[in-house]
């Protein structure tokens, strides 16, 4: 794990499969025995820096922090940092890394992480940047499935619901496409469709994935369901959200067509598409998942700060 030692994570591409899987063993291995490298961070600290709101993946990190025997400090929202008072990211990146040891972040602007890596004098972890990407929920995402299913080669991963705007996706879409026969079907209505640079990515490594817009008519071919909230935040119509965010709801008629094996995931926070009736079906693994980005994010953070393992 020595290998990504002083490691930024901006994009899922940034670590090898080798290194992901690494990454997964050890997430196991914690998942197994939670105090598996407690107080191996000892004195070190997290700047927790969160220019947009966030339950799983700031509270998630900051857990595995103190977890680990570390700290952390920072901010949940812009409004109680500098930004505020018009600091530019560059000089707010440059004050925190003179006080911590690594650096998790999120903002609402696509690219931000990048350049915050670029003034940073330690590691930056990016916790979403717009509608861009978010590595450690693919990370989460990657190792609930390998759990649920044994392995994360030969299955056919559905997307439903936003995939214009949801980072989750996008990232979710690429990382998956360095696996050996992924199948993917994308499922939303025709203004929330994937953009075309994630397709043409796809095309360009020979991945199989179709279009369309019927959950129904998909639900047989799935291994796992990666249902998405319609996000209000991201759009600047407010009738067109209202017009959009109930497009699909998974409720119990629809999950009846599902493989018995099926996994259903969400990045959460939901809002409508998945009707309570689903928690206490044994495919609903959203809750589960949550639960697994602790443990990933634990091993994560061991590793960029070089913990031996």
């Amino acid at each position: 794990m020595s290998l990504l030692k002083g490691r930024s994570l901006i994009e899922p591409d940034d670590f090898s499969l080798n290194e992901m899987e690494s990454l997964f063993k050890l997430a196991e291995i914690i998942e197994k025995d939670e105090k598996y490298l407690r107080d191996s961070c000892r004195g070190r600290l997290l700047a927790s820096l969160f220019f947009e709101p966030s339950t799983r993946t700031r509270l998630s990190f900051e857990a595995a922090m103190l977890r680990l025997g570390g700290n952390c400090l920072g901010f949940a929202e812009s409004g109680s940092s500098s930004a505020s008072k018009g600091e530019s990211l560059a000089d707010t990146i440059r004050m925190a890394s003179s006080y911590a040891d690594t650096i998790v972040m999120r903002s609402p602007k696509e690219g931000s992480a990048l350049l915050a890596s670029r003034y940073s004098s330690v590691p930056v972890i990016n916790a979403g940047d717009g509608g861009h990407h978010h590595p450690t929920q693919t990370l989460t995402d990657l190792l609930s499935i390998k759990l649920l299913l044994g392995n994360i080669e030969n299955i056919t991963v559905g997307f439903c619901g936003d995939l214009k705007f949801g980072r989750t996706v996008h990232s979710l879409a690429k990382a998956l496409a360095r696996y050996k026969a992924i199948r993917m079907i994308f499922i939303s209505p025709k203004e929330l469709i994937l953009p075309d640079y994630i397709k043409n990515n796809l095309q360009k490594q020979n991945v199989d994935f179709i279009e369309n817009e019927n959950l129904e008519k998909s639900m047989p071919e799935l291994d796992v369901l990666y249902m998405t909230r319609v996000q209000r935040e991201r759009f600047f119509n407010e009738d067109d959200y209202i017009r959009l965010k109930d497009t699909y709801v998974l409720n119990s008629d629809k999950m009846s067509a599902g493989k018995e094996k099926l996994i259903v995931l969400h990045p959460l926070p939901r809002v409508n598409e998945i009707a309570i009736e689903i928690d206490s079906d044994p495919r609903a693994a959203y809750f589960k998942q949550a639960k697994y980005g602790m443990y990933i994010r634990m091993a994560l953070l061991a590793s960029i700060l070089g913990v031996n393992i």
